[in-house]
């Protein structure tokens, strides 16, 4: 007896759109992926995280296989936590439970500048965007095409989508879940850059410990987006995490 394979289902990060997933998609082909609120061609959706979340879950098949990166890995997370019948299993890409540091979480992007973001955004959005995209590429040995690819798939700030998108900026200075880790009961596979100069390993590590079944590989020469640098290595252990047929052996990639 055969069972159907579990859907799999990518959520992008702040600032982004589903564009950002084709190279991942291309050795995906049967994923499917969606705009955050706001983003791409969604609707917006509010200015919480649940609110956000509950617009994505009116999307997601039962029992999906839920990819998120950077903003879209807390939302995976929350998804997962609030709602387990939508999540059977998450990937979690460039993951932090909490994005700006506090004096008990050094493992983060400085307060001020998430601030510094915030407010740039006010009175120059595109050129803050750009800002963002190239910061997430920096210590990656693919650099200059990971920025492209970033810059490519970036969701206009314009007067359709530029208040949804200051609305998540909102979200990643004050989001904070790491009360509700242990909640989340499905597998875990978390990858992560070593070199990301964004979202720092150690937040990765952290929620490989604190999850009740997470699992870490750490990609080497690699920045925020390993989805854009790595993407076949970030497939072949989507795929496999999927299928149940992958083994953790402790090996970073």
């Amino acid at each position: 007896m055969t069972t159907a394979p579990r859907p799999i289902v990518l959520l992008h990060g702040w600032g982004l759109s589903t564009r950002v997933w084709a190279p991942l998609l291309a050795q995906l082909p049967a994923a499917t992926a969606l705009d955050l609120p706001g983003h791409g061609g969604a609707a917006p959706a509010g200015d919480s995280l649940d609110a956000w979340a509950e617009a994505l879950v009116a999307q997601l098949p039962d029992g999906a296989v839920l990819v998120g990166w950077s903003l879209g890995a807390q939302l995976a997370l929350h998804i997962a936590a609030r709602h387990p019948h939508k999540a059977a299993r998450l990937v979690l890409i460039a993951a932090t439970p909490r994005f700006v540091q506090a004096p008990d979480w050094p493992a983060a992007l400085p307060e001020a500048t998430l601030a510094d973001f915030r407010r740039d955004f006010d009175t120059a959005p595109d050129a803050t965007q750009r800002r963002f995209t190239a910061l997430q590429a920096m210590g990656d040995g693919r650099r200059r095409d990971v920025t492209a690819a970033l810059n490519a798939a970036l969701t206009p700030a314009d007067d359709t989508h530029r208040a949804a998108l200051a609305s998540g900026l909102r979200l990643l200075a004050d989001t904070d879940l790491r009360a509700s880790i242990g909640s989340v009961r499905q597998p875990v596979r978390l990858i992560h850059g070593a070199e990301d100069r964004l979202m720092p390993v150690a937040a990765a590590e952290w929620l490989a410990d604190a999850l009740p079944d997470g699992r870490l590989s750490v990609f080497k020469d690699c920045g925020h987006a390993p989805l854009l640098s790595r993407p076949a290595d970030c497939a072949a252990l989507i795929a496999a995490f999927a299928s149940e047929a992958y083994k953790a052996t402790g090996a970073d990639h």
